[in-house]
């Protein structure tokens, strides 16, 4: 199948596709921020870059795109149907970095949190839930 739009507007879309201050991301700050939680953001001395940072709960969390990380079973995550090889091995060198940061993170003694952009859009109350009773336990 070929590409229904031309190779410079779909560059021109993808370039529009942003790392930091997503919509789900800029959410999930503002309910933090509103319960009285205070974090920094993308610490680069931290594997993987973690949108939050809660150093004084040692925790991390990532507000991850479902189609860009891969989210199980979500309806978000689907395979472009153009070049399918191409982004089959764009989301398995995706999925594996994910897991390496995690586990270099926990490994240096942080507690990692996914959000995934899906839920935070439905559920956002139970997300910011779930946080709280994680963090709960971590002080």
């Amino acid at each position: 199948m070929t590409d229904t739009i031309s190779k410079e507007h779909r560059s021109w879309n993808m370039s529009r596709i942003r790392g930091s201050d997503t919509k789900p991301e800029l959410a999930l700050r503002s309910m933090l921020h509103r319960s009285g939680f205070r974090f920094r953001l993308h610490d680069k001395s931290l594997p993987g870059r973690p949108d939050i940072v809660l150093k004084r709960y040692r925790t991390v969390i990532f507000v991850h795109g479902c189609f860009w990380h891969r989210h199980r079973n979500c309806a978000n995550a689907t395979t472009p149907s153009t070049r399918p090889d191409f982004w089959n091995e764009k989301f398995r060198l995706t999925i594996q970095r994910d897991a390496r940061n995690v586990k270099e993170l926990k490994e240096a003694g942080w507690h990692v949190i996914t959000v995934w952009e899906c839920e935070l859009r439905k559920q956002p109350d139970e997300v910011l839930q779930d946080i709280q009773k994680t963090l709960a336990g971590r002080h």
